[in-house]
């Protein structure tokens, strides 16, 4: 797949189905972190408030997600369920995606950014 320039790009260039779930992932970020700007990086969607927060990215069989270590680590009860790799965790395409505990994660995520800033 060709590198894509921005986030719709990027969806556009799966399948329907995966889409979808794209698309689910992605209003499931910006509804937990409104502020957050969108960009690719690493070639996948990524999100940064006051420097990354999350990156998600499709592949054959599942959506990989990215909440830098600190994020997997506060949910590891939670994720522990999933394939994970340092940084990262493999949801299936062939289950729901739980797009609650990525919201929570997420939500993790900017108090963490926002809490570095206020202490810089």
């Amino acid at each position: 797949m060709e590198k894509a320039k921005n986030i719709d790009l990027y969806i556009a260039g799966f399948p329907k189905e995966v889409q979808l779930i794209l698309k689910q992932v992605r209003a499931t970020i910006m509804a937990a972190a409104p502020k957050a700007s969108e960009t690719i990086a690493y070639a996948m969607p990524a999100y940064k408030l006051n420097g990354p927060l999350v990156y998600f990215a499709a592949f054959k069989n599942h959506i990989g997600f990215y909440a830098t270590p600190t994020g997997h680590e506060a949910f590891a009860k939670e994720l522990a369920a999933y394939k994970q790799g340092k940084g990262s965790v493999q949801f299936p395409l062939s289950q729901p995606v739980p797009l609650d505990l990525i919201a929570r994660i997420v939500r993790f995520r900017v108090a963490e950014n926002l809490g570095k800033a206020a202490r810089k």
